[in-house]
Order: structure tokens, then C-alpha cells, then sequence
């Protein structure tokens, strides 16, 4: 809630697009909440993009507010104006920077914004191997159904823990993991990233795990 209202504090309405190139933690978690919860779609960015990069998605996705750490902000910043953002805040992966921090001093509670099933929920690009990345247009019913049909498939029951080393910014990751362990109303045993020695020391405790193939290689 407090991160849905600091998005409208910087100018978010529902229908607008919020763009984050930021570290995962809990507080990405929140922003991504929050989005939904301000009826705005969520346009998460791969962390390893360059500047230049950005560029082009910023001009693309058309954000209300660009979310970035803050030793990008004198980067982006000019780009943001050349493509009309609205505003530009930071995120760090310990969770302070100025979204955070405006976030702090808001209220914890919040109107969930009424969206319709066909309503834009979220923007991801896709990695560009066939071309120029392009913007997937995610619904809310996109997003309810595949969390609903990996919970019933999959068989999640009430208890399950959830290990998640995975990045936040792809569907697997932020939609596939999260979804279905916030449906389960499970908890999430959280990594930074995957790092071997503590990922092996925590999977005891884990009854799910969501990996890719470099994991497990």
C-alpha cells in the first residue's frame, strides 16, 4: 500500500507504466505490488542493461516513472526528459533509495484500483534474439490464470516453502514463483541470487524450488 501510494504521488494513474531497471529485493517485490495495487502495469527490466538500452525501452514502454539505483540517475535522467517522464527515483538492492524512502512516509493502506481481465497488468520485452526486443503485453487475466492453473497442476498445498534464488525481472522468476507462492499464501525462503553453498543449506527447508538449467548444471 505504501508503495502504491508513492506511485501516485509521482504522477502514476491506472492504465500508466512504471519502469524498473533495479536489484531484486523484497522492496522490487513491493513495487511490483504496488503497481498493481495503483492499477498501473509493471515494465521490469533486465539488470544487465546498458544505458544506451535503455534508451530505446524508456522510449518503447512510454513510463510514468522510471525506477533505477541511484548511480544511474545522472545517466538517465536526461533520457527520461527526451521521452517526457514523469518522474525518475532510485532503488537499491538493499532496499533504501528515494522510492523507498517516499514510500516510508505513506500510508499503509490503499484502494486496490478496480482493473478489468484485459486490462495491461504488466510489459516484458523479450531478450531480442529474432530482433529488436518487443514489449509482451501482460494482462491481469494473463497473470490470474497461469497462476491459478501452475497451483491446481503442480499440486502446492497449505505449508508448502518456497526456495527462490531466481532473478525478479522475467516472467519465471517474478511471475511464475511469486504468483503461485503468494496464491499459496506460502513462505519464501529469499536469495539475493543463486549462490550455491547457501542455496544447499536451505533447500532442507524447502518443499518447492524454482530453477533454470544453469542452476542445476
Amino acid at each position: 500500500a505504501q508503495f502504491a501510494n508513492a506511485l501516485v504521488k509521482l504522477g502514476v494513474k491506472p492504465g500508466d507504466r512504471v519502469t524498473a531497471q533495479v536489484e531484486k529485493s523484497i522492496e522490487n517485490v513491493c513495487l511490483y505490488l504496488g503497481c498493481l495495487k495503483a492499477g498501473a502495469a509493471y515494465n521490469p527490466l533486465n539488470t544487465a542493461y546498458t544505458v544506451p538500452e535503455l534508451d530505446y525501452f524508456i522510449g518503447d514502454a512510454q513510463p510514468t516513472v522510471v525506477v533505477v539505483p541511484a548511480d544511474k540517475l545522472a545517466r538517465i535522467e536526461p533520457i527520461a526528459a527526451k521521452h517526457h517522464v514523469h518522474s525518475v527515483v532510485s532503488l537499491e538492492a538493499d532496499g533504501s533509495g528515494s522510492l523507498a524512502a517516499l514510500a516510508k512516509g505513506e500510508s499503509t493502506s490503499h484502494t486496490t484500483v478496480a482493473r478489468a481481465k484485459d486490462d495491461l497488468a504488466a510489459l516484458l520485452y523479450t531478450s531480442g534474439t529474432t530482433g529488436r526486443s518487443k514489449g509482451a503485453m501482460i494482462t491481469h487475466e494473463n497473470l490470474a490464470s497461469n497462476a491459478l492453473t501452475l497451483h491446481s497442476y503442480w499440486g502446492f498445498v497449505p505449508g508448502d516453502v518456497l526456495l527462490h534464488a531466481l532473478p525478479i525481472f522475467h516472467v519465471h522468476g517474478l511471475f511464475v514463483a511469486l504468483n503461485t507462492a503468494f496464491l499459496n499464501a506460502s513462505k519464501i525462503l529469499w536469495h539475493a541470487k543463486f549462490d550455491l553453498e547457501p542455496v544447499l543449506k536451505r533447500l532442507p527447508e524447502a518443499s518447492v524450488m524454482m530453477g533454470v538449467p544453469t542452476f542445476y548444471t
